[in-house]
């Protein structure tokens, strides 16, 4: 009989699994949000604070402070919530004018609570180590936040994906986010990416 294969987690950032247990490594985003060391921002509705394992010079997750454990427990009403994560972020955004960044959501996050990613598109960290870790933010796996809002307007729910789609999304072969390269591993890509860096 063959030998059980390894579950994969999701990539950084879980799936259709069961609700996890108290203390699980999942629940650790509800800890970090009373972090002082993590807080970059606060306020009565929404922290934003540093991610412990940053694939990017500058990245940050917005969180809301009521409980929303991901995108599909997503009420229509509440978009503006959504909409007020990200009007935080490009107002943090301000403090770095010469960084790119992009906002959005992973399809299918392996952390619990609702979070916004902000990320800087250096790619520039040596917490980016792995295939998954750079399709997730590279693909489709990662929700355009503009997306996010305009589907829960519109259809009153978030859309995301199977978790055999997003497996094949962060499967796919490695591809450069800003030209056509498409290096064989991690490390080529991390030697390609300081020609953007640098230029």
């Amino acid at each position: 009989m063959a030998a059980n294969k390894p579950v994969k987690r999701a990539a950084s950032d879980s799936c259709s699994q069961p609700p996890p247990k108290k203390g699980h490594w999942s629940q650790g985003l509800l800890a970090s949000m009373n972090d002082p060391n993590l807080i970059e921002a606060s306020d009565e509705r929404v922290v934003i604070i540093k991610d412990k394992y940053p694939k990017a010079r500058h990245h940050f997750l917005a969180i809301p402070k009521i409980n929303v454990p991901n995108l599909k427990a997503l009420k229509r009403e509440q978009s503006e919530l959504l909409r007020y994560m990200q009007e935080q972020c490009h107002l943090l955004a301000t403090k770095y004018p010469h960084v790119e960044f992009r906002y959005g959501y992973h399809a299918i996050p392996s952390m619990s609570q609702l979070h916004l990613h902000m990320i800087s598109q250096d790619f520039d960290s040596p917490c980016l180590k792995t295939k998954r870790h750079w399709n997730s933010f590279n693909t489709r796996y990662f929700l355009d936040s503009e997306d996010v809002i305009r589907c829960l307007e519109e259809r009153g729910m978030v859309v995301t994906m199977t978790p055999i789609a997003g497996e094949k999304l962060l499967d796919q072969p490695l591809k450069c986010h800003k030209c056509i390269y498409s290096p064989q591993n991690m490390p080529k890509l991390k030697q390609h990416l300081y020609k953007h860096i640098n230029n």
